[in-house]
């Protein structure tokens, strides 16, 4: 089959060639990958890796869509069924898995990370991993639902719901993770204020339904935060920047208030300011992706309408490596996906 393998790290160590069809293991159906979502993981996997156990060559890709073809005895799917992957392969035994937190599994291996992943014509993951594509969207607009639109939906309403009579700061709202926060902050009703590098973002943020725009290379976040909340500040930061934007992301906060995490984009280790943290009664939360019941829950809300999936670019899997680099030049406004039907 066709797919983007990783063979050493850096840009010039991934290829477009031959790799072996996936060999199913017992319980994993095969699903034929129309499209596939890229994400920040998949810059992390080309260029470092580090801390995610796996060998290389590996075929990259965390999430996508496409058709069921292949399945094992007894399987819910079938043959022809539009799907969705959900891309962490959890064990169902351990006390996570038990209690319906898979993110939380004690073991498990996630696709484009520790085992093969989308960037091919076919990929191999247990049958409990597929669900069903959402009716009346794309292919390109349903691969990017399994980790940009999850892990949003997870950091929205996972541990500490926004509420709709709040307010929330997302930083660099561009992204694909922070634009879907957008998304579903202004489906709920509440008030969203965001930041980006530029004023066409905030523009385009706007007319997403943002309340207010920060330019971060021009203003000063945290005291132009507290202008719009009248000294306040807000009820919840998103923040997957790390270095560049914690210090104002905890600046932004009011008494009681809470940061969600996903990412680093800028570095990982920002000063805690901990003083600031006890005075003020501040949380912390980490997220990652989300769970199969917080992904139903988004694929039925996608399903009627309420949320569209964003789209920047599509790219060939031919020309992945142009994606890669949008994405590491931050010049996309919501989501990058590279159509796999070869």
């Amino acid at each position: 089959m066709k797919a983007a393998i990783l063979e050493s790290r850096g840009k010039d160590g991934l290829r477009i060639g031959d790799f072996a069809d996936p060999k199913p293991a017992p319980g994993e159906a095969v699903m034929k990958v129309r499209a596939g979502g890229i994400n920040r993981i998949d810059l992390y996997m080309r260029d470092s890796g580090k801390g995610i156990t796996h060998e290389l060559p590996l075929v990259l890709g965390v999430d996508g869509a496409g058709e069921i073809v292949e399945v094992p005895e007894g399987s819910h799917l079938k043959i022809g069924d539009p799907v969705l992957v959900y891309p962490f392969a959890f064990c169902g035994r351990c006390a996570a898995c038990n209690r319906g937190d898979q993110p939380n599994c004690v073991k498990f291996d996630i696709c484009g990370e520790t085992r093969h992943g989308t960037f091919a014509e076919y990929i191999a993951m247990p049958a409990k991993c597929f669900l069903p594509k959402p009716e009346g969207i794309s292919w390109e607009a349903a691969a990017t639902l399994p980790v940009a639109y999850l892990t949003a939906w997870r950091m929205m309403f996972g541990k500490a719901p926004l509420q709709s009579a709040e307010t929330i700061l997302i930083m660099g709202v561009a992204g694909g993770v922070s634009s879907a926060c957008l998304q579903m902050a202004t489906m709920i009703g509440a008030k969203a204020i965001v930041t980006s590098s530029t004023d066409e973002k905030l523009a385009w943020a706007k007319g997403l339904g943002a309340a207010h725009g920060i330019n971060y290379r021009d203003e000063k976040v945290a005291k132009r935060v507290m202008e719009f909340t009248e000294g306040r500040g807000v009820d919840m930061v998103i923040d997957n920047v790390g270095d560049a934007s914690w210090g104002d992301s905890l600046r932004s906060l009011r008494s009681g208030g809470r940061i969600v995490t996903c990412g680093a984009t800028t570095g990982a280790h920002p000063s805690a300011d901990i003083q600031r943290m006890f005075a003020r009664q501040l949380t912390v939360y980490g997220s990652t992706l989300g769970s199969v019941e917080e992904f139903r829950a988004l694929i039925d809300v996608v399903a009627r309408g309420k949320i569209e999936p964003i789209i920047d670019k599509v790219f060939n899997l031919d020309d992945i490596a142009s994606g890669f680099e949008r994405m590491d030049r931050g010049e996309h406004q919501g989501n990058l996906v590279v159509d796999i039907d070869c």
